[in-house]
Order: C-alpha cells, then sequence, then structure tokens
C-alpha cells in the first residue's frame, strides 16, 4: 500500500470549499500543488490549507512528479484540454461535472481514459451520500416494485439577483448555466438510481435574467440559462418509466433539492441534505426512514454535497493507496460521456421544440 497519495488541485472556488477540505480529511493523502486562473487565489488557498506549492497554471500542476491524483475544479470549457493532458502524463483524474462541452469531447476523453488503465471519475459526490444509497438500496431490493417515474425538484434563488456578475457561468461558450451544473447530477441520480439510460428528452430551456455586469461595470449579454424543464423517457422498461425535471437558478423562497422515485408497490424520496423518506401502495402520507447521515469532513458547510464527497475522497485515496483504478459505485467517464449524451440532446430539443431521441448501445 502506498504510505501518501499526492494530490494537484487544479481551480480555487469550489475546490476550496469542497475538494481540498475532502482529500485533507483522507489519511493517506497530501495536497501536493494548486493552481487557478488567477494566481493569487492560489496563493490564498495554498496559505489556507497549507499546499506547500502553486503552479504557475495548470500544467505546472500535471507536470509534476509527485502528483498522483489531478483534481480538475474548472470552468467546463477547460475539461477537456487538461484532461487529455492529465491522462497523456499517467495521472489518475477527477473531473468536475459536467464532464465536458459536449459529446464528443467526452467521448475522447473516456476513451483515453480506457486506454491509460487510469482512474478516472467525473464528481458525482452525491452517489455517496448515505441518503441517496439508501434509497439506490431500497429500489434494487423491490420496495417501489416495477419503476414507474422519476421526479426530481431543484430550486435556489442564487443567481435571482440580477447584480450578481456576469462571470463564465453565464457564458454558453465556456459551459455554463444550469443545465450543465445541476441538469447533470439529475440526469447522473436518473440513470444510477434506476439502471436505465434515457432513451428521449423533451427540454426546455429558459433565461429569466438576460443580461449582467461584469467585473469592469461592463454590461454584457447572458447566454446560458438560469432554468430547465425535462421531460424523460427511459430504455428497456415496458411499463414506459418516465421522468421530469424542474430546475432553476432563480426562484425565490426556501431553496429544495428532491429527488423521488415512483413504483407499483410504493414511493421513495430523497433531499438534499440526505434525508430519506418511503410510502406504501395505498399511503397518503411519507414515512420518514432514519439513516446516519455520514461525516462532514472539517471546515465544510453542511450540505448534501458536502456530506457526500467527505465519502467519495476517502474512497478514491483508499482506491489509489491499494493499486486500484476503481472505485464501486463511482460515476466513471463513461457515465459522464452518457449523462452529456442526454444533456447535448436536451439543448438540441430546445432549439428544434420537439422530443429529441438517444440511441443507446454498447457502441454509442
Amino acid at each position: 500500500m502506498k504510505d501518501f497519495i499526492g494530490i494537484g488541485v487544479i481551480g480555487a472556488g469550489f475546490a476550496r470549499t469542497t475538494q481540498i477540505p475532502g482529500f485533507k480529511n483522507c489519511e493517506g493523502a497530501r495536497g501536493v500543488v494548486i493552481a487557478s486562473a488567477h494566481r493569487e487565489h492560489a496563493v490564498e488557498v495554498a496559505r489556507e490549507f497549507d499546499i506547500p506549492h502553486v503552479a504557475d497554471d495548470w500544467r505546472g500542476v500535471i507536470e509534476r512528479d509527485d502528483v498522483d491524483l489531478v483534481s480538475i475544479v474548472t470552468p467546463v470549457v477547460t475539461h477537456h484540454e487538461i484532461t487529455l493532458a492529465a491522462l497523456n502524463a499517467g495521472k489518475h483524474v477527477l473531473c468536475e461535472k459536467p464532464m465536458a462541452m459536449n459529446a464528443e469531447e467526452a467521448r475522447e476523453m473516456m476513451e483515453l481514459a480506457r486506454e491509460k488503465k487510469v482512474l478516472a471519475l467525473i464528481d458525482h459526490e452525491l452517489r455517496f451520500l448515505p441518503g441517496r444509497q439508501k434509497v439506490a438500496e431500497l429500489i434494487r431490493r423491490g420496495d417501489v416494485g416495477e419503476l414507474w417515474h422519476a421526479r426530481c425538484l431543484f430550486r435556489s434563488g442564487q443567481r435571482a439577483d440580477p447584480n450578481r456578475p456576469w462571470n463564465w457561468w453565464s457564458d454558453v461558450k465556456q459551459g455554463g448555466g444550469a443545465l450543465g451544473a445541476i441538469g447533470s447530477h439529475i440526469v447522473d441520480a436518473f440513470r444510477w438510481l434506476l439502471n436505465k439510460e434515457v432513451s428521449e428528452v423533451f427540454g426546455q430551456l429558459s433565461t429569466h435574467v438576460p443580461k449582467r455586469k461584469d467585473q469592469s461595470g461592463t454590461v454584457r449579454e447572458v447566454t446560458t440559462d438560469d432554468e430547465a424543464n425535462l421531460l424523460l423517457r427511459f430504455d428497456g422498461d415496458s411499463s414506459g418509466l418516465t421522468g421530469n425535471a424542474s430546475l432553476s437558478m432563480v426562484q425565490a423562497g426556501a431553496s429544495a433539492h428532491v429527488v423521488e422515485i415512483f413504483g407499483s408497490e410504493g414511493a421513495v424520496k430523497v433531499d438534499g441534505n440526505g434525508y430519506v423518506w418511503s410510502a406504501k401502495r395505498g399511503d397518503t402520507e411519507w414515512t420518514s426512514i432514519e439513516i446516519d447521515r455520514g461525516h462532514l469532513a472539517h471546515g465544510m458547510a453542511e450540505g448534501g454535497w458536502s456530506r457526500g464527497f467527505t465519502a467519495f475522497s476517502k474512497k478514491i485515496v483508499d482506491a489509489l493507496r491499494e493499486g486500484r483504478t476503481t472505485v464501486e459505485g463511482a460515476a466513471t467517464f463513461e457515465d459522464g460521456y452518457r449523462t452529456q449524451r442526454v444533456l447535448d440532446a436536451a439543448r438540441r430539443s430546445n432549439e428544434k421544440g420537439c422530443w429529441e431521441v438517444i440511441r443507446n448501445s454498447s457502441e454509442n
């Protein structure tokens, strides 16, 4: 077993609140180097978390011999180039979601990861939230019965304020928008929980705050969606398994993140904090299910993503220390590619105003 796994982090935003505290909590993990588009941010984060080295750019992270795992926590437009470079350097990779700008990029990343035979995962940390895992267990053992419908509601007001500055999240050319940021999590959750591929999608994307000022005070057009609504159909189910997702980053009121699965024998649901409920056929009320919510790494804010990544990061480090290139239950690059195909289809559907078919096979 390796004594330590050297971690190189690219990005100083979400990484600061989640990835770095998560890995710092892991026995046998060592933060080696960090890079950011703004070097001063990387210096600040390195000082905060005792990371000994700051690279001038992402290439400086990948080039280091003492980096085993590269954690890519950057705008989507950069994922493809950085990932390919890291894989070609023989590094293991954890890539933020959504995986890429489109399925073509995602396929290239997936195929190179297969060739290099390294650990290559997408950061769908909610798979490791104990509440999500409980729901998966209940579905797999048949408590819900024949699967009929999956539904997700995600509501946040984070981007409702028109005075929030324009940044990469507002730019479709950089991969911003609600569909990629949140829709990727929802599609992955449905694929994982239901063990089904999406076969058709109808997507409706909206932009409710059309202009924002950038850091210089210049008013710029917002070219990304801040709300997305999806209707879904799934492969290989005679019951006509369907799904829908409603997600918004601009809705007032209490935030919400709820996934519900309905079937012939009942239903289960889990919220964003990992609390779980179930109902039997004929019940008129949900019944709470007691669960262990899992550990929260020091320095993380309370929430499902934090608790999920606390568990996920430990699984990654343990696998690499033991010489394994897989983590049971984690989202692989193939999962990322499959999810990316659904996101691409949703965008095409929005443009055309009709259902978009996704042909799924082992060759795609």
